[in-house]
Formats: structure tokens, C-alpha cells, sequence
């Protein structure tokens, strides 16, 4: 099996592609701004990496989701749901850390399916 690594650097790798799955390195926004303008950016980025994997957020996984504050929680969830497929939505957490850079107030790291999937609801 092919492992296949991207936009690697000295500590870690944006994208690996094994076995019919996708791992994105925590993406982040690289303006300031209000938590939902730092949402969408983040998301953003998200996708253009899900799409050079050969997947996109229908075939998401897993998430996990950083904010500084819980105080931002409503608002990067707003931004969340109207961002995700909603008839496939990953699982998902979400935790308030010190992120590594005090003008981020958010960090989203996801896991996705490449190829072709079929949905299933049990």
C-alpha cells in the first residue's frame, strides 16, 4: 500500500493519504478576526486540502476542534453547521487549550474517506 505525504516541513506532514483515508494536520486561520470569520477561514483551508486528497466533507470521519474559549463555542458552531453536510456528519470534539499563537482562537483537524463511499445509517 501507498503511504503518501504532503506539505511536509521539520515537524509534521498537512496531508497523509493511507488506505483509503485522509489525515489533515490541524488547520487554523492565519488572520485575526472575530471566531467565525477565524471558522471559516479555517474550513476553508480545510476543504482545499480534502479536495487535493480526492475527498471533501461528505466524507468526513472525524474532527476534532480547539478553541481558546468556550465563550467562542456558539459561534464556530454556527459556523460548524452550516459548513457540514448534514446528511454526513462526523464524529466529533471539541475542547478549549492554549493554542500556539495568541491571535488564534481556533484549530480543526479532521480524518476523511477518499475514493468512493457509500452512506449508510444504522
Amino acid at each position: 500500500m501507498k503511504l503518501e505525504r504532503s506539505d511536509i516541513n521539520a515537524r509534521r506532514s498537512r496531508l497523509v493519504k493511507y488506505n483509503g483515508v485522509c489525515y489533515l494536520s490541524g488547520q487554523f486561520s492565519d488572520n485575526g478576526g472575530t471566531i467565525e470569520e477565524q471558522t471559516k477561514e479555517t474550513l476553508g483551508k480545510i476543504d482545499d486540502l480534502l479536495q487535493r486528497a480526492g475527498s471533501d466533507k461528505s466524507r468526513l470521519l472525524t474532527t476534532e476542534i480547539w478553541i481558546t474559549s468556550m465563550a467562542d463555542f456558539e459561534g464556530m458552531d454556527q459556523v460548524w453547521k452550516d459548513w457540514i453536510a448534514p446528511y454526513a456528519p462526523p464524529v466529533r470534539c471539541c475542547c478549549a487549550v492554549e493554542l500556539g499563537d495568541p491571535s488564534m482562537r481556533v484549530e480543526i483537524m479532521v480524518s476523511a474517506a477518499t475514493g468512493d463511499v457509500e452512506h449508510i445509517e444504522f
